[in-house]
């Protein structure tokens, strides 16, 4: 999987120094989905809209987390992400529908490597804006008990303080406030009719209770702005970006004729990184399928490299200073 460097504009003061680099883990497994049962061949169905294999997801993101940390023990990278004791909250993305949503696969195998990590069930809370659009992705809501909690903003409401940075004045999910030590980020992979791309930067739109007010001119500089907030800055530790399932045009919602199998995970605890690769890997798909870049469509993410400037310092967005491993899964 090659992903050729296509930045629209380059900054380069992300950050982390320059001289170690921004890790960037693509992990591939071309047999995810595996091959059709009987019934399924019989009745029609395409391997391409079948669901993942279980144990395929797992071993999937453990090769992505291996790869990023330079571990050869799937368990230990969760060891620097949290400790014992913290409160993680998994933010995903629903807006899609089971057609292009966060995997509930995946976000299962990250909640079992937290728990082995550590992190007791019920001190995991997998989230979103609100719990409908979660059940319609195929989440099942839960709320108490020794398990892991599963619900959207709507249950707790907003945070009454204003958060602010830049352009934005938001006020945050009380999960963000009240509940998590931690954030893990899990976006999808989606091209968006507005901003160009939606990945990981983008899906923290879902964490502030006014995202509408945040698109004119392509969202930038809102994106950028929305994750400086300090209060998302001081929890976020990692963004596991969910490209099982991609989208190359028509998105942010769900267009069977646009869906990408792509049957992969995009890795870092740099999202300027992520997003530059996963912006790459879509103008590739894109390019392929005979469309025009997002530029010729004046739909260029230039949020990204407003996230990686001297008043953001997010992360890099230079090619050069990405250091990018690929991984195929056997």
């Amino acid at each position: 999987m090659n992903v050729a460097a296509i930045p629209d504009r380059i900054n380069t003061v992300g950050s982390a120094d320059l001289s170690a680099k921004s890790r960037v883990s693509i992990a591939c497994d071309p047999r995810l989905r595996g091959a059709l049962t009987p019934g399924q061949a019989k009745s029609g169905e395409s391997w391409a809209t079948g669901s993942v294999d279980p144990q395929r997801v797992r071993g999937l993101l453990d090769a992505a987390m291996r790869t990023l940390f330079g571990s050869s023990d799937p368990q230990l990278p969760w060891a620097k992400v949290v400790r014992p004791g913290q409160r993680v909250g998994l933010k995903v993305n629903t807006l899609g529908g089971r057609g292009l949503s966060t995997n509930v696969l995946l976000v299962e195998s990250i909640c079992e490597r937290l728990c082995a990590a550590g992190i007791r069930a019920q001190d995991i809370v997998i989230w979103d804006r609100d719990s409908w659009e979660m059940e319609r992705a195929g989440f099942r809501i839960r709320t108490g008990g020794n398990q892991v909690q599963c619900f959207g903003t709507d249950r707790v409401g907003y945070d009454e303080r204003l958060a602010s940075f830049g352009s934005v004045g938001s006020q945050l999910s009380k999960i963000i406030t009240e509940w998590c030590d931690v954030l893990i980020n899990v976006p999808v992979l989606k091209d968006h009719d507005g901003a160009g791309v939606t990945i990981a930067l983008k899906n923290m739109y879902g964490a502030i209770h006014n995202p509408n007010k945040y698109h004119p001119n392509g969202c930038d500089p809102y994106v950028a702005d929305v994750n400086a907030l300090p209060e998302l800055q001081g929890k976020l530790r990692l963004h596991i970006c969910d490209a099982t399932t991609a989208c190359f045009e028509g998105g942010p919602s769900y267009k069977p004729q646009f869906a990408w199998r792509a049957n992969a995970l995009i890795v870092s605890r740099d999202p300027v990184a992520l997003d530059q690769t996963g912006w790459q890997m879509i103008e590739r798909k894109r390019a392929a399928e005979g469309l025009k870049p997002l530029a010729a469509e004046k739909r260029a993410p230039a949020y990204i490299a407003t996230a990686a400037d001297a008043e953001h310092r997010l992360g890099n967005n230079d090619p050069r200073h990405i250091a990018l491993a690929e991984t195929q899964v056997a």
